[in-house]
């Protein structure tokens, strides 16, 4: 089965928790505070694989969730880091955002990409030693994950992709130029699937081909097959539009010609534009002077395109059409890579959600779901980001409640890995 487009949900780790620990050693006095750090949690890292040409491996699991980091431990021990969790996708897979639909990443190269980070591990009381505060019994938890939505699209990696009507012969082209072996019938929508095979021109000269299942009027629309493939074009530097010249079928060829070239249009108008090759086959199957054949030949003339009368049944032009095709790709461009256009939305900071303030000795822990959103956006190198995060603090109460709490100027305030001193 044919899989091209899936939504998945992947979850990074949390990191583990600091701990409190305290060094007790024979001969040893006053061994002080040793917790150790919690382990990173494991992210999710996406990577092209060649070996895959669908994303059937994503139709049963949707769900991917990376291992929490290990609390620290006693002796300065920091906990283990958790396992990352690695996704395979085919090579030209397109991740977006399902909210937004924004392009976050094309795997189009051979670099793994973290797609959701693991939570940094909290601190051990190890880090809150000082000299006025030698026991301190407090360390930091682990920050969650992050957890993402997204949707895996399939755009296929191919130089030339084939377009035309259904049953006219882009199968039997495909598996005459190339190894490859795609169904072939005598019946519309054979190829329920895209075929991709590598052409040899010449010693050193080659390119992959892509046979797109037939696209009918309407595809652009959600018609027949067309409109489900149509995206596998997408990086074609070159089409080459199969035209059935023969009206076996009892239609005409500029009227073919000119609705798959209405369909590319809708569908795309960078498409539309896309340097084409004209290729009139069944050939074979025309009396000496066809007036079909005539008029289209005149037709593709006045429009300025390159026309090849074959057959791919028996092989005729087909050589000719091949080496066309790869003198024209040596002038194209390099197969299109789509930029990232995602941009991450605020996060909502509702200030009305709990927060829990604790003391401990001259140190004020402050936690609270919408503060660790907060910290997290907030570029603390920033002078006016800090001004921001310190007026949202004053806006929610956060201050007035730990002065009412007994707070003293030089105390420690800290909010998840953020430290400061408390200024009034």
């Amino acid at each position: 089965m044919f899989i091209d487009k899936v939504t998945i949900s992947v979850r990074a780790g949390r990191g583990g928790d600091g701990a409190v620990s305290f060094h007790r050693e024979k001969y040893v006095a006053a061994g002080g505070p040793d917790g150790g750090d919690g382990g990173r949690g494991g992210n999710i890292i996406v990577i092209a694989d060649d070996n895959m040409s669908t994303l059937m491996d994503f139709r049963y699991k949707r769900k991917y969730v990376a291992e929490n980091g290990i609390n620290g431990q006693g002796r300065r021990c920091t906990g283990k880091d958790g396992a990352d969790i690695t996704i395979k996708v085919p090579r030209g897979t397109l991740i977006r955002d399902k909210e937004t639909g924004g392009i976050i990443r094309d795997m189009s190269d051979s670099q793994p990409f973290i797609l959701a980070k693991g939570g940094r591990g909290g601190w051990g009381n190890k880090h809150f030693a000082t000299p006025t505060r030698q026991v301190p019994r407090f360390a930091k938890p682990g920050l969650n994950g992050e957890y993402r939505e997204v949707i895996l699209e399939l755009k296929l990696l191919a130089d030339v992709g084939l377009v035309g009507f259904p049953n006219v012969g882009k199968s039997t082209l495909l598996s005459v130029v190339s190894k490859a072996h795609p169904k072939i019938a005598n019946y519309h929508f054979t190829t329920l699937y895209p075929n991709l095979g590598v052409v040899y021109v010449s010693e050193g000269v080659s390119f992959v081909m892509a046979d797109i299942p037939g696209i009918i009027e309407g595809a652009s629309e959600g018609a027949g097959l067309g409109h489900d493939f149509l995206r596998h074009i997408d990086r074609c530097r070159l089409l080459i539009h199969l035209v059935d010249v023969s009206g076996s079928e009892g239609r005409d060829p500029i009227e073919d010609f000119e609705a798959i070239n209405n369909e590319l249009k809708e569908y795309s108008p960078e498409l539309a534009e896309r340097p084409q090759i004209v290729a009139a086959n069944k050939c074979d199957l025309l009396p000496g002077d066809s007036e079909l054949l005539n008029d289209f030949r005149d037709y593709i003339k006045q429009l300025g395109y390159e026309l090849f009368e074959i057959s791919a049944a028996t092989h005729q032009g087909t050589r000719e059409l091949v080496k066309a095709a790869a003198e024209k790709l040596a002038s194209l461009p390099p197969i299109k890579v789509y930029e990232a256009d995602y941009v991450a939305p605020e996060p909502v900071i509702d200030t009305s959600e709990a927060v829990e303030i604790e003391q401990y000795d001259d140190v004020w822990f402050v936690e609270g779901p919408w503060l660790e959103k907060l910290v997290a956006t907030v570029n603390f190198s920033d002078y006016e980001s800090r001004m921001y995060f310190d007026r949202i603090l004053r806006e929610a109460g956060i201050f007035e409640r730990m002065e009412a709490m007994g707070v003293k100027d030089g105390d420690t305030v800290s909010i998840y890995n953020l430290e400061f001193e408390y200024q009034s």
